[in-house]
């Protein structure tokens, strides 16, 4: 485990847990897999967490080699102080640990803001990668060169495995245990009680990715203020003073998607909102998000958000029905 000042404090523990508890139940299994042993390390010793607390570890450089290393959360969580914090010369043990380690043929995992460490120590160039989905714009505009998802949970690519928003530790670590045994992180989620969440689509807001860009957040509100009205991207375009092929290039810079799939989340997000909070038959939410039938809604809810009308109904969060 790479920890850092700052780091965050739930993120550390999770992962920690989550691998503990699987070490306690490997014996349950016909066929268990070899225990974890966990060692944490950093650029010089002793880490203060972003709740104060001292946190001992080993130097990097008198570590022995890790079948893989996992880097938690760290650093602020809005966009510029962790550009900055990343950059900063006090991170260059931890960028260049991450680099040696790639380099070495080490696996890594990251979660949440650490994300940005890894693509910073440039070894993310080349490969698709997720983190917090609210830090996506600020990601895919400094590093163009990392393939973005951040609508993933997890993406693994060869040699990385990063994870979203803080609380996706929990299926970071459980990937890990995964890798090793599918059998062991199965009875580990039931032990936790941890649902199947594929995606973080349910959980963006896509009002405040917006906000980053004036041209996008006029569109936005555009389509807002249209909301139960076909979608004519010309005259979208017209309404906020550009053409449609720069209303183009302006939202897919800042979110990596087209317009209209900005519009289509926009529809999906006040859908989602009346499912839960009114009794209004679903065949008139879709009319009141601009779609003509029912069924065009419940597909779209079902491919975007892994989530049906039922669902939000009944007050489940999307993608939290199935088991892990």
């Amino acid at each position: 485990m790479l920890v850092m000042d700052s780091l965050f404090d739930s993120g550390l523990a999770t992962v920690f847990d989550v691998l503990q508890m699987a070490n306690e139940l490997r014996e349950e299994l016909p066929h268990p897999p070899p225990r974890w042993e966990l060692t944490r390390v950093s650029g010089h010793g002793a880490v203060r967490t972003a709740s104060g607390h001292v946190i001992e570890a080993q130097t990097i450089e008198d570590a022995p080699r890790p079948d893989v290393l996992v880097v938690p959360g760290a650093g602020p969580k809005q966009p510029a102080p962790l550009l900055e914090w990343v950059a900063a010369p006090e991170r260059g043990p931890e960028r260049e640990a991450v680099r040696g380690a790639k380099a070495d043929g080490v696996p890594l995992a990251a979660a949440c803001t650490s994300t940005f460490l890894l693509a910073e120590a440039g070894v993310l160039d080349g490969l698709a990668a997720t983190t917090s989905w609210w830090l996506a714009p600020a990601f895919r505009q400094t590093y163009p060169q990392v393939a973005l998802e951040e609508s993933h949970m997890l993406t693994h690519a060869p040699g990385v495995t990063t994870a979203g928003a803080a609380m996706a530790h929990l299926d970071l670590a459980l990937a890990l245990v995964r890798q090793a045994s599918p059998a062991l992180a199965d009875l580990t989620a039931r032990y936790l009680v941890v649902d199947h969440r594929p995606t973080q689509s349910g959980y963006a807001i896509p009002s405040h990715l917006a906000r980053t860009d004036p041209t996008v957040s006029a569109f936005e509100s555009w389509v807002r203020a249209h909301i139960d009205q076909p979608l004519r991207m010309a005259e979208a375009a017209r309404a906020v003073g550009t053409s449609e092929r720069t209303l183009q290039r302006a939202v897919d810079k800042v979110l990596g998607i087209s317009p209209l799939r900005f519009a289509q989340s926009i529809r999906l997000e006040q859908a989602a909102h009346l499912l839960r909070t009114t009794d209004l038959p679903t065949e008139t939410v879709a009319r009141r998000v601009g779609y003509e039938n029912a069924s065009t809604l419940t597909t779209l809810l079902r491919q975007r958000l892994d989530t049906t009308p039922g669902r939000l109904r009944s007050g489940a969060t999307p993608a939290s029905t199935q088991r892990a």
